[in-house]
């Protein structure tokens, strides 16, 4: 078989219609005869002998779904097995567990990056547990109740993500033909009637502190010597997101040019965001400096980040009672509200997606010698000075 995985789009193998096999790599095909028929089917070469083995119908069965199933073959393969085989013997008792290990390894490579792939296995590993051994075509709403019932409202964004992702399994079992029936974990119109509804805040609504204020807050900020405090305040001169400061490694910092250039993988919305680093912004790069290597705000273990709890554990002991996220509201406010920085402008600044598509198209720069000057202007009224000391205690995150 092929080395190479995922030849195919959803939309191209919507609208493939000449009659032949089409292939997906890793043994994956989609098999369309001269009728018009469309199926997917897994072919592997054992010994001398060639097997095709039919997966499921082209309209019933998804792309992502036939990569699932494929890549539990090529496993088998791996360790010595016929898919054959093994399919014929009693795959209705397959588990819960081993089936979601598998699909995640599947969808892996379609995924933005690996932290995506590991929040997923440790969700479906660590919250799911009390259904990995149980067998996949047995579950029941009531398992899933016991499952997201202890999470439901004391963590209700891990517990409604994990919904979903079981959702998604419980999908892929059936469209394999483990399960019949009703997806015990949907919400809309079942899980909806048996658990309350999350309360959600309205979006970008996380505690923000007046823009007002901020000057104080950064004068206290700036006494205290924790790494996380650098971050902190770095974050906050940048506008960004806590975890794009956390994971900023030397390599995306120019020292010479005054940028920081986040790779599209970091982003959220999965774009290079090159962002302009203010005078304070670099005094605070440059105390930071060690070897040049590994993580710009390393922490206690070497080779490892500052934790991504460091920056709000540190706001909570300052009793700010306000979020790392919050700052970005601060800094939009400010902008708004005190500044002639143009609409655009300020969305670039915090690398936000242009919901007009048509807006997006025709929007060709990124406007960064005007964000530059917008985040000179942040920093000046942040309080910040040229020559402020930088009051630094390497890899600690105790203030």
């Amino acid at each position: 078989m092929g080395r190479s995985l995922h030849k195919l789009t959803a939309i191209q193998a919507a609208k493939l219609k000449a009659p032949g096999r089409h292939s997906d790599g890793g043994g994956l095909y989609l098999s369309i005869d001269d009728s018009g028929r469309r199926r997917w089917v897994f072919i592997y070469t054992r010994g001398a002998k060639r097997t095709e083995l039919g997966l499921g119908g082209g309209r019933d069965l998804s792309l992502a779904n036939a990569r699932v199933e494929a890549a539990a073959f090529r496993t088998m393969l791996a360790d010595g097995l016929d898919p054959k085989v093994e399919r014929a013997k009693d795959d209705q008792a397959q588990t819960f567990g081993a089936f979601a290990d598998a699909y995640v390894e599947a969808m892996r490579p379609s995924w933005r990056n690996d932290k995506h792939a590991a929040q997923w296995k440790m969700t479906l590993t660590k919250y799911a547990a009390p259904i990995r051994e149980r067998p996949v075509n047995e579950l029941t709403t009531q398992d899933i109740l016991d499952v997201l019932q202890p999470l439901w409202t004391r963590t209700p964004e891990t517990a409604e993500r994990l919904r979903g992702r079981i959702e998604n399994v419980l999908d892929a079992a059936k469209a394999k033909g483990l399960r019949t029936g009703e997806n015990p974990a949907r919400w809309r119109g079942h899980l909806n009637q048996l658990l309350p509804k999350r309360q959600r805040l309205a979006r970008g609504h996380h505690a923000a502190l007046a823009y007002d204020l901020i000057p104080d807050f950064m004068a206290n900020l700036r006494t205290r010597s924790a790494v996380a405090a650098r971050a902190l305040e770095f974050a906050i001169l940048t506008a960004s997101r806590s975890g794009e400061v956390l994971g900023a490694t030397w390599n995306e910092i120019d020292l010479d040019k005054r940028v920081w250039i986040i790779p599209a993988t970091r982003m959220k919305a999965g774009r290079e965001h090159r962002v302009p680093l203010s005078a304070r912004a670099m005094e605070i790069v440059e105390a930071q400096f060690d070897d040049g290597k590994g993580y710009v705000f390393a922490g206690p273990k070497p080779g490892k980040p500052l934790s991504s709890m460091a920056m709000a554990m540190l706001l909570r002991r300052m009793k700010s009672g306000i979020t790392v996220h919050g700052f970005r509201s601060t800094f939009r406010d400010w902008a708004s509200e005190t500044t002639g920085f143009s609409h655009e402008v300020c969305e670039m600044a915090l690398a936000h997606t242009i919901a007009n598509k048509a807006e997006a198209a025709y929007r060709r720069g990124d406007l960064f010698d005007k964000r530059r000057k917008l985040m000179d202007a942040w920093t000046g009224y942040c309080g910040a000075q040229k020559g402020d000391k930088i009051v630094q205690l390497r890899r600690s995150a105790t203030p």
